[in-house]
């Protein structure tokens, strides 16, 4: 019996956590189905029925050797990820554009960073993929480093295709749906990749999973499961990744459906002046500006007068996630917004591409730190991570040395509506820095 259907069974009187007792009186969402770890329910850290079958189908659905679930989202499984292929003090490669959480991962790990810079698209102002080239170069000058670590697709929809001969960690977070369709992009390849269920499937937040395709890591990644995983994990969450898994293994009519919808937004979007679509790797992935609007701007008007909220916007474009789940009602809504917006000719939005920061010392090496004013702060070692959120890639981290095109990128960005946010949440009057 698949966990789902079980859950619907239950009728035994719970003298168990969790203390809501599934009593409908109290109007909690989701607690008919809100349960422990009891018997014929299978345990997420030693699973042997259930869950282990889950965790089976999953990576047969998906098309790797093994599979291990997330309730705890995709940081879960970044950290788990690169604590299980480095040992205290290794060098390890990542690129630029990596989630915080990578680099969270480096910092309890305390690990020497060495960065591979993607390619940049100058129009729309975004990194693109990272290229086999600066990953054969990194590998060639660091070759003890313990991992490369990318993130593909990109949260603009880019798709970096890479090998290389040490363990390559792929944060393929936003693209689950890969390789469920002819017209989507195949699925990353990589010794660790990661997907979040939640973010392009039908699955609830925080849903993730983490495949290892490198035999002689599963045991690691497992243990650091175990460690960072919550103790308590959740059958809501765990009930919408079994419902997920059901909708994937008969799903083409949807998907075939789904690209229908994507075609007509597009071949709409191309006729009209002034809207500009990226040319991305994944159709699904809207990237949309508009010229003489801002990307903040942008995100307002769909807002305030069309009822749509976007994913996320930059200072020149908005970011909108679609997927197999979306309503054609809801794309004719879209479609009506974008007709309508009127670009602005006399102005233009300009963006600069974010500088990469010297590195002075590593995260972990920063004891103590101080505040300084933002317009007081050039030349000063940074003690904390500043990052545009979402998606929250760095534009500057801890050790990094802070410069005049530093403040001045930062303090453009909040400015134009870019919502910049750092660790202390001084901005935008100060930044933290190592104490002198």
């Amino acid at each position: 019996m698949k966990l789902t259907d079980k859950l619907k069974g239950l009728d035994s009187y719970p003298f168990h956590m969790p203390g809501h007792k599934r009593n409908d009186a109290f109007n909690i969402v989701g607690s008919n189905i809100d349960i422990t770890e009891i018997d014929g329910f299978d345990n997420l850290h030693n699973p042997k029925d259930i869950l282990k079958r889950l965790e089976e189908d999953i990576a047969n659905l998906f098309g790797y050797k093994r599979s291990i679930i997330s309730v705890n989202g995709s940081t879960c499984t970044i950290l788990s990820a690169i604590s299980a292929v480095s040992s205290k003090g290794d060098k390890i490669i990542i690129a630029r554009n990596c989630h915080k959480s990578v680099y969270n991962a480096c910092f309890l790990n305390e690990l020497d960073v060495e960065y591979i810079e993607p390619e940049y698209d100058s129009e729309f102002c975004c990194f693109k993929s990272v290229t086999q080239e600066s990953v054969d170069n990194a590998v060639k000058r660091f070759p003890n480093a313990c991992a490369v670590v990318i993130t593909s697709p990109t949260y603009e929809g880019f798709v970096s295709e890479i090998k290389c001969d040490i363990p390559l960690i792929i944060d393929a977070a936003h693209g689950a749906h890969f390789g469920l369709s002819d017209y989507l992009p195949k699925r990353a390849c990589g010794d660790i990749v990661i997907h979040s269920l939640h973010k392009t499937l039908p699955c609830l937040t925080q849903a993730a999973v983490v495949h290892i395709n490198n035999d002689n890591l599963y045991s690691n990644v497992k243990k650091y499961m175990d460690i960072y995983e919550t103790s308590s994990p959740s059958y809501v969450l765990l009930s919408s990744i079994d419902k997920c898994v059901d909708f994937l293994k008969d799903c083409d009519r949807h998907f075939d459906k789904y690209k229908k919808i994507l075609d007509d937004f597009y071949c709409l979007a191309s006729k009209l002046n002034g809207i500009n679509i990226l040319n991305n790797d994944d159709i699904t992935r809207i990237v949309l500006s508009v010229d003489g609007i801002s990307g903040a701007a942008l995100s307002e008007i769909l807002r305030n007068d069309y009822s749509i909220e976007v994913e996320g916007s930059t200072l020149k474009y908005v970011i909108l996630i679609s997927s197999v789940c979306d309503t054609r009602q809801g794309f004719e809504l879209l479609k009506s917004a974008v007709g309508n917006i009127k670009p602005d000719k006399s102005r233009e939005i300009s963006c600069k591409k974010p500088p990469i920061p010297e590195k002075a010392l590593n995260f972990h090496e920063i004891n103590a730190s101080m505040q300084a004013d933002i317009d007081n702060c050039v030349g000063k070692i940074c003690a904390e991570y500043i990052y545009a959120y979402p998606p929250g890639c760095p534009i500057i981290a801890p050790g990094e040395i802070i410069d005049e095109h530093i403040t001045e990128y930062i303090c453009d960005s909040i400015k134009n509506g870019v919502n910049i946010l750092s660790d202390s949440g001084l901005l935008p009057h100060k930044i933290l820095t190592k104490a002198e």
